[in-house]
């Protein structure tokens, strides 16, 4: 911790007496006759901790006045009030504006020794306080992010980018891309991140559960309701919740999470007076909103008001450089768990992994490997570890398309999209849904393989 104290008294003999009994005791002092120097001099500063000797009685500037600054913009510095006889009740006052401690003039140095040192002590304390506050939060918060690709790594700055603001957020993409946890690195980059971050699959309730999870309910609002219970809402006041597959609410539960975007508020299950929340929405979905919109499924207000933002999370397919350094971090944290140890995974392990193509992306690649731990004899993950359907060329396939065998996975994806866009006459929402992607997935693939009707 840094060792500075600053001095500011307009007595220049007191000045003096200080700045040498400080130094002597191995501190880098500053001293100043006007607080307006002071002030400016800290805000210069890169480092602004330390401590503040700080006269009462300034000509240029109140001493509680300077206090008020100080404590405001820099909270790692210290505040130790001096005042003359007569001048109790204001040193009082400056110990309830947050001052350490003050100093009756004249003091004897052993007391101006001791009230230093436990200044600097207890700035020791609140700096390994929020060291701790800090690396707690970031334990209980979901796992970070891996990733090498450039696609990847473009959604994952647009997060972070996104994340200052206080806009919702629609996150499109697969099944197991890691909806979920882009969504909490938008949360713990936010100014919510002191706050809640919670999430709920809208597709695992009942509607009626779904219900009660969301907005609460009140004791015998339904049958089993034995007593009064907080919704996610509520609970997430000032944080962020995250509503995974929102696509599946029904139309009762999308109007009434509209109100809560639009006016900030809802009903618990039960109850007859609204309540007032402050929270920002995450949503995710593997369904194509628009054509729901379109069907009349999903409400059209609420969709624009949940896709303010929008981010397209890329499925594992299509990021393979992912693929290896995602396998090596499931490895380390399953071998972890289990209490064993492993060297690695060998080469023909990682080229089986390369050459699968993850239809259930990097929750089945996370799912694979943590089999494979437990299976594996040795401390090299081989490929006679992993499910059989890996470990073996996957020569099955055929496609209804003339031309040669396609020998990549781009070729193949092209050759697989092109088969079904056909098959479905040219239905883009057939043809997505036959495919298990959004049709803004599919738009794009038609795009980047340069597909048409008459070349399909």
């Amino acid at each position: 911790m840094t060792r500075k104290v600053y001095i500011c008294d307009d007595e220049e003999g007191m000045l003096r007496y200080l700045r040498k009994t400080v130094a002597d005791w191995g501190f880098d002092v500053h001293t100043f006759t006007a607080a307006t120097k002071m002030l400016a001099t800290l805000e210069k500063e890169e480092d602004q901790g330390g401590v503040l000797l700080l006269d009462i009685r300034m000509p240029e500037m109140d001493g509680l006045e300077v206090l008020g600054r100080v404590r405001e913009k820099y909270p790692d510095l210290g505040v130790v009030m001096m005042t003359g006889y007569g001048t109790i009740d204001s040193a009082v006052e400056a110990i309830k504006l947050g001052a350490f401690d003050y100093l009756t003039k004249p003091f004897p140095e052993e007391r101006l020794e001791t009230v230093l040192a436990r200044c600097f002590e207890r700035l020791q304390l609140l700096a390994e306080n929020r060291a701790l506050k800090k690396d707690l939060q970031r334990r209980l918060a979901p796992g970070e992010i891996i990733y090498r690709s450039r696609r990847f790594g473009e959604v994952h700055d647009m997060a972070l980018r996104v994340a200052e603001s206080d806009v919702s957020v629609l996150l499109l993409g697969e099944s197991g891309t890691g909806k979920e946890l882009v969504a909490a690195a938008v949360h713990y980059a936010s100014p919510r991140a002191e706050r809640r971050f919670l999430a709920l699959n809208c597709a695992a309730l009942t509607e009626t559960l779904l219900e009660s999870q969301l907005f609460g309910h009140l004791r015998g609002a339904f049958t089993g309701a034995a007593q009064n219970q907080k919704g996610l809402l509520e609970e997430a006041d000032g944080g962020t919740l995250f509503l995974d597959e929102v696509g599946e609410l029904s139309p009762g539960l999308q109007a009434k999470l509209l109100r809560v975007l639009q006016q900030g508020e809802f009903i618990p299950v039960g109850a007859t007076r609204a309540k007032r929340v402050d929270v920002r929405f995450v949503a995710a979905t593997n369904k194509d909103l628009e054509d729901m919109v379109a069907a009349g499924t999903f409400r059209e207000d609420l969709y624009y008001r949940l896709n303010v933002l929008t981010l397209q999370l890329p499925p594992l397919r299509e990021r393979p450089e992912d693929v290896e350094i995602l396998a090596h971090h499931f490895l380390e944290r399953a071998a972890l768990r289990l209490g064993r140890s492993f060297e690695g995974i060998a080469p023909d392990a990682l080229e089986a992994l390369r050459n699968y193509s993850w239809p259930g992306n990097v929750r089945e690649l996370q799912n694979v490997i943590e089999r494979g731990t437990i299976l594996a004899r040795g401390t090299v993950l081989t490929s006679e570890d992993l499910p059989l359907q890996l470990s073996r060329p996957r020569a099955t396939e055929t496609f209804e398309s003339a031309g040669p065998e396609p020998v990549t996975l781009r070729d193949a994806e092209r050759l697989q999209v092109a088969k079904i866009l056909h098959r479905t006459n040219w239905n883009k929402s057939r043809a997505a849904r036959m495919l298990d992607i959004t049709r803004r997935t599919l738009d794009r693939k038609i795009q980047d393989y340069d597909l048409e009707p008459e070349k399909s």
